[in-house]
């Protein structure tokens, strides 16, 4: 198994995605805090300040990796619908990965998951095809469309779950 990704590589939608394959992701998006919550709390203290591969994160580095992420990810795409393909500003994930926060109670950030999931599958929902259609410049990656963005969040739920889980084994 490829341990850095246990459920493969991101595959980026081609076009614009349909209305289930939205859905289906938002469906995923959705359900992430509890399965996320349900395999971070089995694991021991021991398995916590366990790096799931050589040179990557522990597992509580992970556990506050994750609402750290979709914070931002819940904010870009309330910035891709307010604003003209917005540049937002990319952090450095390694950083944020050592910052003190990142030893605290893993309670913490799994409450933060489950809050920030609640209101951004409330935005969601309640996009249609134009809002999905819209747009955000990341410095790195270019211009990224809803859909795509929703894809991508969608598959990092999973990816760092599949991490967890690599560890609980």
């Amino acid at each position: 198994m490829d341990r850095q990704f246990p459920i493969g590589k991101f595959q980026k939608p081609t076009g614009p995605l349909d209305a289930a394959a939205r859905a289906s992701f938002i469906d995923q998006i959705e359900q992430l805090p509890s399965e996320f919550r349900r395999i971070a709390t089995s694991l021991t203290d021991a398995q916590l300040e366990t790096r799931y591969r050589p040179g990557g994160w522990t597992a509580r580095q992970v556990v506050h990796h994750v609402p750290d992420s979709h914070m931002n990810a819940y904010v870009r795409f309330k910035l891709a619908v307010t604003e003209d393909t917005p540049t937002i500003k990319p952090y450095d994930e390694a950083r944020w990965a050592e910052l003190a926060d990142t030893r605290a109670p893993i309670s913490l950030s799994l409450d933060l998951l489950e809050a920030v999931h609640r209101r951004w599958v409330l935005l969601l929902r309640a996009f249609g095809p134009a809002e999905f259609a819209r747009a955000y410049k990341h410095p790195d990656m270019g211009v990224v469309p809803l859909d795509a963005a929703l894809a991508l969040y969608a598959w990092h739920g999973a990816h760092h779950t599949g991490h967890l889980k690599l560890l609980r084994a």
